[in-house]
C-alpha cells in the first residue's frame, strides 16, 4: 500500500536525514551526520514479476531516465538549499552497466552544473561497507530505490536506532511524512514504543510547508529531552539515560520542552536554510531507434545447449541467423562450457543474417519487425515454447541492450 500510495502521488524523492545525537544515544559514530536521498518510485519496486518456466521466477528492474534527472536534481538542489559539501551516488554499474549506467551517467551530467559541491560515485557493495563503517566520510548519498532502502536503515541503526529517524517522501504537487520504521506488533498497545520518528517527520513536514521556525522549535525541544536523559526503552542505557519512560511520557517531556534549545547537541536552524529546491520538467530528446535482433526467451526442459543450438539453426529463419543462446545470462551457444549448470529458461538471440557477430563489439544490421513475427512464427510451428520476447535496439547508433556473459 505505501509503495502503491507513493508512485500514484508522484512522490519521486525520499529524504532520510540520519544524525549522531552522542553522547546522549549509545553510537560508534558520534560525528555522523548523512540524508539518505533515494529515488521512490522506481527499479525492482515497480513490482512486475512473472513466473516463466517450471523452474524460473523474473522480477522487472526499471530506472528510467527522467526518474534519474528527477532524484539526482533533487540531491544537489537539497545540498545546496542546506549547505552540505557532497553528493555521492551509489551504483552497481559494474554489473548493470545499462540500468544502474544509466544512473551514474546522469549523475555525472547534472552533477557537473554544482560546480561548488563535491561529487563521486561508489560502488553499492563497498559504499555500504563503508557507509556501516566510517558514516562520518559521507554527507549527502543518492541511490535507486532498493539500494537506497537498505542503506537508509543502514544508516538509522548505527546511529543508535531505526526507531529515531523520520522520512519525507517529496513530489511536485503533493509530500508525505512518515517513521522511516515498519510496524512493531509484537510492542502494539504496549505504550513502549519511540515516537521519535514520527515527530521527526512532522519536523520535515513543518519545514516543507514553510513553517521552519516552527520545525525548529519542535526539533530542538526534542533534542533537549534527548539531552535530558528521557529515553524509550529502544534507547535507554544505563549510565547515559536518566529515566526509561513510555511513549506518552516522552512526548509529554518534549512539549514540557517547547521553547528550549539542546546544550550540546547541534540546534536546528531550518529557517537558515537557501531558497526552494527547484525540479525542473523534463525534456525528451528526439533519437534515432532501429531494431537489430530480438531475444526470444523459450521453456526448453533439455540440458544440452548444443542439442538446442542446432535445432534453432536448423529451422530456416529468412535473413535472420542465430547468434547465441544464454542460460541464467550466461553464453552457453556457441562455444559453452560443460559445466555450466542450465535451467530450463533459455535466451536466443537473433540478428539479421547480414550482421557481423565477430569481434569485440558486433555490428549489427538493421530488420524489420516483420521479421520478428515470422521467427515467431516458424518456432511455434517447429514445437518451441516461446514465453517471452525482447526487441534489441540501437538509439543513435548505439547499443541499447546487453551483452551476454561471456559474450
Amino acid at each position: 500500500l505505501n509503495v502503491t500510495l507513493r508512485k500514484s502521488l508522484g512522490l519521486f524523492a525520499n529524504v532520510r536525514p540520519v544524525m549522531s545525537l552522542s553522547p546522549y544515544v549509545q553510537t560508534h559514530f558520534p560525528e555522523m551526520d548523512v540524508v539518505v536521498i533515494r529515488e521512490n518510485e522506481e527499479d525492482l519496486y515497480a513490482g512486475i514479476e512473472h513466473q516463466q518456466t517450471q523452474d524460473v521466477v523474473q522480477c522487472l528492474k526499471l530506472i528510467t531516465k527522467p526518474g534519474c534527472e528527477r532524484i539526482v536534481r533533487y540531491a544537489f538542489e537539497y545540498a545546496r538549499a542546506y549547505d552540505r559539501k557532497k553528493v555521492t551516488c551509489m551504483v552497481k554499474d559494474n554489473i548493470m552497466k545499462l540500468t544502474d549506467g544509466l544512473f551514474h551517467k546522469v549523475f555525472d551530467e547534472i552533477g557537473s552544473e554544482y560546480e561548488n559541491i563535491e561529487r563521486d560515485v561508489q560502488i553499492i557493495d563497498i559504499a555500504s561497507a563503508r557507509l556501516a563503517t566510517r558514516p562520518e566520510d559521507y554527507d549527502v548519498i543518492v541511490t535507486s530505490n532498493l539500494y537506497g532502502d537498505i542503506i537508509s536503515d543502514v544508516a538509522a541503526e548505527i546511529v543508535g536506532s531505526v526507531g529515531l529517524a523520520g522520512s519525507a517522501n517529496i513530489g511536485t504537487e503533493v509530500a508525505m511524512f512518515e517513521a522511516i520504521h515498519g510496524s512493531a506488533p509484537d510492542i502494539a498497545g504496549l505504550n513502549l514504543a519511540n515516537p521519535s520518528g514520527l515527530i521527526n517527520a512532522a519536523v520535515m513536514m513543518l519545514a516543507h510547508i514553510g513553517q521552519q521556525d516552527v520545525a525548529d522549535k519542535v526539533k530542538n525541544a526534542w533534542l533537549a529531552t534527548i539531552e535530558h536523559g528521557y529515553h524509550t526503552k529502544d534507547i535507554f542505557t544505563l549510565g547515559r539515560s536518566s529515566k526509561k519512560v513510555s511513549t506518552d511520557s516522552f512526548a509529554d517531556q518534549v512539549i514540557e520542552r517547547l521553547g528550549s534549545q539542546p546544550e550540546n547537541l547541534k540546534k536546528s536552524a531550518m529557517g537558515k536554510g537557501k531558497g526552494r529546491i527547484n525540479i525542473p520538467e523534463f525534456v525528451r530528446e528526439p533519437v534515432e531507434k532501429k531494431l537489430v535482433g530480438v531475444d526470444v526467451f523459450l521453456d526448453w526442459s533439455g540440458n544440452n545447449a548444443n542439442k538446442l543450438g542446432e535445432a534453432l539453426d536448423a529451422i530456416g529463419i529468412f535473413n535472420m541467423k542465430l547468434k547465441m543462446i544464454t542460460n541464467r545470462g550466461v553464453k552457453v551457444y556457441p562455444n559453452g562450457l560443460p559445466e555450466t549448470f542450465c535451467t530450463d529458461h533459455w535466451r536466443c538471440r537473433f540478428v539479421s543474417s547480414k550482421a557481423l557477430v565477430k569481434g569485440d563489439e558486433p555490428i549489427y544490421r538493421e530488420i524489420d519487425f516483420e521479421q520478428v513475427v515470422a521467427l515467431l512464427s516458424k518456432l511455434n510451428s517447429s514445437g518451441f515454447d516461446v514465453i517471452k520476447t525482447e526487441n534489441l535496439y540501437e538509439f543513435d547508433g548505439k547499443r541499447g541492450f546487453s551483452l551476454g556473459q561471456g559474450e
